[in-house]
């Protein structure tokens, strides 16, 4: 069956409070989807965003955004009153966010929430507990882990006190019984966040519009992860990273791309029978539909730069675990629906990997007018089982795209997608990717607002404006409803709820 799909990150919906959240926006855009026969909300990964408000540099690999628990929701519960929320000045821009501030305002409205939560029964608490009992295996060190940061004043966990860096047993105990309470904040964060997210996906299930989810194949250094299990890593005796992840340097990045993350220690990975990767896979098929693997050529091999490099020019190519991880994710866990997001520098490796998990590639087109004979083209797609997208989150707007094309390439664009004006690529460029035979096609959100330059995602390798774009109430107008519906049907990739069961 042919599907469609929009991504737009929570982060990015409406919302008076300065970034997108799990009420209220987040179920009207899930009626937006159903009304234009969308199948799939594609989103970013739903972590705690750290440095640079990436959420693809979270603190947990399993932890939600506590930015997205909606205020609306928590009053509802009783925990809130409007006046202890609505005074805020949230934003400046209702089309950005801006991080510092929400830093600054959000843990004191959360914190009222939570000692409220106290307060109440033990029969009221109930579903707190089980929560709390049933993600022990990750939300105990997370918990504890963020308690610490923030008695640090935010500080990397490589730049607290040695004894808590280096986990010393009678300073961990010592911690902990100084920050129970702080320790059972950020639990209840995560009760909430929880609690509100499944109750939306179980909402948009039922409006026939499945999530698909997106999780970093790296975890931060500054993580629960690192400072916690550092075996998982390769590090030095001191808790260091012995080399780090990246790109090495191409017609893009002339010294490559420098992302910082440590890399897998591989053969303990192997000898553990891939039991951290089972649970997170796992885990993440319970938060969501569809599982997207970001950077999954990194599985067959990963490009390892020495720690303290400047640029990623010194790297070097290593080999990871290949097809092997996945193969013992399925004997434990059964069929999974994963997307590889298989972009960059591919080898016959790689692609050997991908035909053997049997897992949807990706195809943006963006990548491709630049040359006559590309793969990105659609006349050149030799299989269906692929994910076509206009752009990803990493990606221009399409509008942004064609205004900064070559002479050539929008010569080439306009010939091949069978228009006059660079205006009308991006509708073009939309419509290929409908047409194209690829089982699913997706589109951010920006792509059908018609979006210029200033509203891209996330421009790689740079810090500054990223993750910053949002939306607003009136840019889901029923005309772009019936726009997305009428694609969909031409199409063939209608979605949404089966009007038959009504």
């Amino acid at each position: 069956m042919r599907k469609n799909g929009i991504l737009l990150h929570i982060s990015s919906l409406p919302s008076n409070y300065g970034i997108g959240k799990l009420g209220n926006s987040a179920y009207d855009f899930v009626r937006f989807l159903n009304a234009g026969k969308v199948t799939y909300w594609q989103i970013l990964p739903i972590s705690p965003t750290s440095y640079g408000d990436s959420p693809y540099q979270s603190f947990s690999v399993n932890a939600g955004n506590p930015y997205f628990i909606d205020f609306e929701l928590l009053e509802e519960d009783g925990l809130l009153d409007w006046d202890e929320y609505g005074y805020a000045e949230w934003e400046e821009n209702p089309r950005r966010v801006n991080y510092s501030m929400i830093y600054k305002e959000i843990f004191d409205v959360l914190r009222i929430a939570f000692e409220r939560f106290k307060k109440l029964g033990n029969v009221k608490k109930a579903d707190y507990r089980k929560f709390v009992a049933a993600q022990k295996s990750w939300l105990n060190e997370y918990a504890f882990f963020m308690a610490l940061k923030f008695k640090n004043g935010g500080k990397a966990w490589y730049e607290w006190e040695k004894p808590l860096a280096m986990r010393d047993t009678a300073a961990i105990a010592a911690s902990k019984k100084e920050l129970e309470d702080e320790i059972e904040f950020f639990k209840f964060l995560q009760y909430k966040f929880f609690e509100q997210w499944y109750k939306l996906k179980a909402f948009a299930n039922s409006q026939g519009v499945k999530i698909i989810g997106d999780i970093p194949i790296y975890a931060a250094y500054d993580s629960v992860e690192a400072w916690a299990n550092p075996k998982l890593f390769a590090f030095d005796k001191d808790k260091k990273p012995i080399a780090v992840a990246g790109c090495p340097p191409d017609g893009y990045s002339p010294t490559g791309q420098l992302w910082g993350n440590p890399v897998y220690d591989w053969a303990y990975h192997r000898k553990t029978g891939y039991s951290w990767w089972v649970n997170r896979i796992k885990f993440a098929t319970e938060v969501y539909d569809v599982v997207r693997i970001d950077h999954f050529r990194g599985f067959e091999s990963f490009y390892a730069i020495p720690f303290g490099a400047e640029t990623a020019e010194a790297g070097e190519w290593r080999k990871g675990p290949n097809a092997e991880l996945f193969k013992v994710a399925e004997e434990k866990l059964g069929k999974l629906n994963i997307i590889a997001e298989d972009l960059g520098f591919l080898t016959p490796e790689v692609s050997q990997m991908l035909e053997e998990v049997g897992y949807p590639g990706m195809k943006v087109l963006q990548f491709a007018f630049d040359k006559g004979k590309n793969g990105y083209l659609p006349h050149n797609y030799s299989t269906t089982n692929s994910f076509v997208y206009t752009g990803t989150h990493d990606n221009e707007t399409l509008q942004g795209w064609a205004s900064g094309m070559s002479k050539k390439s929008l010569k080439f664009a306009k010939e091949y997608l069978g228009v006059k004006k660079r205006r009308e690529l991006a509708d073009a460029v939309i419509r290929q990717a409908w047409a194209s035979v690829g089982i699913t096609a997706i589109a951010q959100m920006q792509d059908f607002l018609d979006c210029t330059a200033d509203d891209r995602m996330n421009t790689p390798s740079t810090l500054g404006c990223n993750w910053q774009y949002r939306t607003v109430a009136s840019d889901f107008t029923p005309k772009l409803v019936k726009k997305i519906r009428n694609l969909n049907r031409i199409y063939n990739r209608i979605g949404g709820k089966d009007e038959s069961t009504d």
